[in-house]
C-alpha cells in the first residue's frame, strides 16, 4: 500500500482515447533531399480535469520536432487522454496518482501513435524512450518544496509536467 492509501483505495481506467493528433511537414518535399542527422526534441505537458468526484480526465500532450540543419523536417503532436477513476485516497496520494500512474498509462499509446505518424510521413521510424514519470514527479515536488522553503511562490500547477528531452535520430 502506498502512503495515503486506505484499504478501499481504487484506481481504474475508465476510457483511453486519442483526443487530438497532428503531423506537419512544413518543408516537404525538399526536406527529403537533405542529408545529415535529424535533431529530435520532445516535450510533454499534462492537463487534469475533474469530471465528477472520483473521475478525472487526464490529457498527456507529447510534441516531437525533428530538424535537419535549420529546417524543420516534421512536427508531430499527440494528445492522448484517459478517464481515470481514483477513489479512497487522500489528496496527496490522488495528486501523485494523477501525475505518475495516469501519464505512465497514457505515454505508450502516444509513443506508438507518434511512431506511426512519423513513418506515414515518409521518415524512418522514431522510437521514443520510456519516460519515468515517478522520477519526474519526485523531482518536481522536491523543486516545489525548495521554492517554498526559499519563500518563492511555486509556479508548477497541479497536474502539469513539462520536461524537455532531446535525442538524435
Amino acid at each position: 500500500m502506498t502512503p495515503g492509501q486506505n484499504a478501499s483505495g481504487q484506481f481504474q481506467i475508465q476510457k483511453l482515447y486519442t483526443k487530438d493528433m497532428s503531423l506537419e511537414l512544413p518543408n516537404a518535399p525538399q526536406i527529403f533531399q537533405e542529408t545529415g542527422q535529424a535533431d529530435v526534441k520532445m516535450s510533454m505537458a499534462q492537463r487534469v480535469e475533474k469530471l465528477t468526484d472520483n473521475n478525472h480526465e487526464v490529457v498527456l500532450t507529447v510534441t516531437v520536432t525533428a530538424s535537419i540543419g535549420e529546417k524543420t523536417a516534421y512536427l508531430v503532436e499527440v494528445a492522448q487522454a484517459g478517464i481515470f477513476m481514483v477513489d479512497g485516497f487522500n489528496e496527496q496520494a490522488t495528486h501523485a496518482i494523477m501525475n505518475t500512474m495516469c501519464p505512465t498509462t497514457l505515454f505508450p499509446y502516444a509513443r506508438q501513435l507518434i511512431s506511426s505518424l512519423v513513418s506515414e510521413g515518409g521518415f524512418p521510424p522514431l522510437v521514443l524512450q520510456p519516460v519515468n514519470f515517478d522520477m519526474l514527479y519526485a523531482q518536481r515536488m522536491q523543486q516545489k518544496a525548495q521554492e517554498q522553503s526559499n519563500g518563492a511562490a511555486a509556479e508548477a500547477g497541479d497536474g502539469e509536467i513539462t520536461p524537455e528531452f532531446s535525442t538524435n535520430d
